[in-house]
């Protein structure tokens, strides 16, 4: 039987303190093993980036989905939006899940969350999945940083507008949460090639080959990080993991990405 979201029920979810937040977290499926962490793109909730991928991930491990500052159900405060504050405050987290080392997965925005998490907490990861996201500016065309420029809430997809408000209701905090992510993108810093390589544990770098992110870029990454693997899958930002703004739900994109995932969190150290 194929996994849809909506055996995707969370075993539990809830709210923590976080470092000056109420940070919303689901906990999926079970297993042994380190769990699985989920971390969301920009302008997304846990459902929209992961809601058709996730079900199949939790067939046989333990699933933890967060999100972030200003971002579906977790809160803000008074503080712009940074990748190094949001790996933060997962870390935080799930040191109050009494979790000590996880597989962690990011995705866009979240990928650069993820990426810092390994960097400012490296006992924390064990394995790193870093989604569709760049290192530098020069890993994107120049037309993606120039839309920032002039960004509109007009401009966002509507599928990702409908997903935060079936969460979240208030149109208020949808804009913030929208001038938040702009904010943080047009402040945009390269990340030095030394922090990338001084992550050592296993990293899969994955990409779409019509994505943000440029292919020359990924394929940069896999000899920046001392041992990653690459993975190029056919589609735009996000088409593989059936993210909500991704073409047709009934594509079978989620379980072939679920599978390459799992085999490389699963292989041999």
């Amino acid at each position: 039987m194929t996994p849809s979201p909506a055996s995707g029920s969370p075993v539990s979810s809830g709210h923590l303190p976080i470092n000056g937040l109420q940070m919303y977290y689901e906990v999926h499926g079970a297993g042994a093993g380190p769990p699985l962490v989920l971390l969301h793109g920009g302008g997304s909730t846990i459902d929209s980036t992961y809601g058709r991928i996730l079900p199949w991930f939790a067939r046989h491990r333990r699933v933890i989905a967060v999100e972030e500052q200003a971002h579906g159900r977790t809160s803000d405060r008074d503080a712009p939006e940074r990748f190094e504050s949001s790996a933060d405050d997962v870390d935080a987290l799930l040191t109050q899940l009494g979790v000590a080392t996880a597989d962690v997965m990011g995705f866009s925005n979240g990928a650069s969350v993820a990426l810092q998490l390994a960097i400012r907490h490296p006992a924390r990861v064990r394995r790193l999945v870093f989604a569709s996201s760049m290192t530098r500016r020069s890993g994107a065309a120049p037309a993606f940083w120039d839309g920032f420029a002039h960004a509109s809430l007009a401009d966002m997809p509507q599928s990702l507008k409908d997903a935060f408000l079936a969460v979240n209701p208030d149109p208020q905090q949808l804009r913030r949460m929208f001038d938040r992510d702009v904010e943080r993108m047009r402040s945009f810093r390269d990340v030095p090639d030394a922090d990338v390589a001084g992550v050592t544990i296993p990293v899969l770098v994955v990409s779409g080959d019509r994505d943000v992110p440029t292919i020359e870029h990924a394929v940069e990454l896999t000899r920046l990080f001392p041992h990653a693997r690459l993975v190029i899958l056919p589609g735009g930002h996000g088409d593989y993991l059936g993210e909500a703004s991704a073409p047709s739900p009934g594509d079978r994109a989620p379980e072939l990405t679920s599978w390459l995932v799992e085999q490389f969190l699963d292989a041999p150290a």
